[in-house]
């Protein structure tokens, strides 16, 4: 299999709650009844996605087609959602070609814990609420409004 795991970035240590869960998920091809499987997957074809990495079986491909039209939803369904939202539900996305019959089930396998700084050289900015307890005498930026635009007397319909 292919798959490498995220590299740890060099930089001052994560804080503690600094980390985050992602569900490890595997798609498996599943068949329509009653429709052919057109395109160049075939039942039973799988991948895993764990973190940001995706690994397919050796020698094992997949359409990419396909992959498009699953890949928005995978980091979706890698996170944890209410239990009433769609994307906690349904598992089952249809082939992008209307005539095929391939179906790709999406399932959740495990979890995973993620640092921050592991993921991404952006440091977290801490909140004014955080901000304020840790220091209560000290002044919380105000939000900015800015005015909006004032309409050109031009671009207005006469």
């Amino acid at each position: 299999m292919l798959c490498a795991m995220p590299m740890k970035r060099a930089g001052a240590p994560p804080k503690k709650k600094a980390t985050f869960r992602l569900f490890d998920l595997r798609v498996e091809v599943e068949q329509a009844k009653g429709l052919p499987m057109i395109c160049n997957h075939r039942l039973g074809d799988t991948f895993d996605l764990r973190g940001e990495n995706l690994s397919l079986p050796t020698g094992q491909t997949f359409p990419i087609y396909s992959l498009a039209a699953l890949l928005p939803l995978l980091p979706a369904k890698q996170r944890d959602t209410h239990p009433h939202d769609w994307m906690t539900t349904d598992a089952l996305v249809a082939c992008p070609d209307p005539h095929c019959g391939g179906r790709f089930r999406i399932i959740r396998t495990g979890t995973r814990v993620f640092n921050h700084a592991d993921v991404t050289a952006v440091p977290i900015e801490e909140s004014p609420a955080t901000l304020k307890a840790r220091n209560p005498k000290a002044r919380t930026p105000k939000a900015r409004n800015p005015k909006p635009p004032t309409p050109n007397r031009r671009s207005r319909a006469r």
